[in-house]
């Protein structure tokens, strides 16, 4: 009998993942208004991902240090998203459950070592 072994989630990167399908519709939004802002935006988001899957997989301070960076573009995208809404780009609906997710992060970061 064969029996199915479910691979472990890195759930900060599955959070990350879900982040960036939430907050897709801004970007798009941005692509629209202020291509700059997508593009830093957009960047920002893919790049939490990009290093929590390496620092996952990364030991002693080469973790940290993709931690450390992925706590940094995670504060960047936030105040991305605080840069659209004071322009009046986005309305507060538009990013409270991506900007939720993205404090929730921040916080399972900090837990995983990040430093500022």
């Amino acid at each position: 009998m064969q029996t199915s072994q479910r691979t472990p989630r890195f759930i900060a990167l599955e959070l990350s993942l879900e982040a960036i399908r939430v907050l897709r519709p801004v970007v798009g939004a941005l692509r629209r208004t202020d291509r700059e802002l997508e593009d830093q935006l957009r960047r920002a988001l893919t790049s939490i991902s990009l290093n929590l899957a390496e620092g996952n997989s990364s030991h002693g301070r080469n973790r940290i240090a993709r931690f450390s960076t992925a706590a940094g573009s995670c504060s960047e995208a936030r105040a991305a998203l605080r840069v659209a809404l004071a322009w009046d780009y986005v309305g507060a609906s538009d990013i409270d459950a991506g900007e939720r997710m993205l404090d929730r992060l921040a916080g399972m970061l900090h837990g995983l070592g990040a430093e500022r």
